[in-house]
């Protein structure tokens, strides 16, 4: 059986990984969808856990609603409900795209090797700081909080 999954040490074999990736993308098609016709605001959506225990906005907070927007053309909404998350989904797509891309071609990924470690470190540090600096009550931070235009 071990033998049937793998065309080499460590490395699966192409068709299973080409049907990792296509049940990733319908994975992501369906709560696409979801999110497209479901608007967050609505009662179906989970609140974030942070805002309901302790009334301070997560950096997470409004990123779906951000996305829904988003997915509705309207890219200055969801740059208010989150700024950060519409910055860096770009580069979070590209990346996760050029991962799975490599992966499925050679069964390794490399992206992650080439990627200075001051980087995530650095992003980290830019959610953190989003965290704290949306929740400062004084212009211009309060431009950060999660707002409908």
């Amino acid at each position: 059986m071990r033998e049937r999954l793998y065309e080499s040490p460590g490395i699966i074999k192409k068709e299973i990984r080409a049907a990792v990736i296509v049940l990733i993308l319908l994975i992501l098609l369906a709560g696409t969808l979801f999110l497209y016709y479901h608007n967050p605001k609505g009662e179906l959506m989970l609140a974030c856990p942070v805002y309901f225990l302790t009334g301070y906005y997560c950096p997470g907070c409004g990123a779906g609603r951000a996305c829904y927007a988003l997915l509705h053309g309207q890219l200055y909404q969801a740059f208010r409900y989150n700024p950060v998350l519409i910055v860096l989904l770009p580069w979070l797509g590209l990346y996760y795209a050029a991962c799975g891309l490599q992966w499925l071609i050679y069964g390794r990924e490399r992206v992650s090797i080439h990627i200075p470690g001051w980087i995530p470190k650095a992003i980290l540090l830019i959610f953190v700081l989003f965290g704290i600096v949306r929740n400062i009550e004084v212009y211009p931070f309060i431009l950060l909080a999660p707002a409908t235009v």
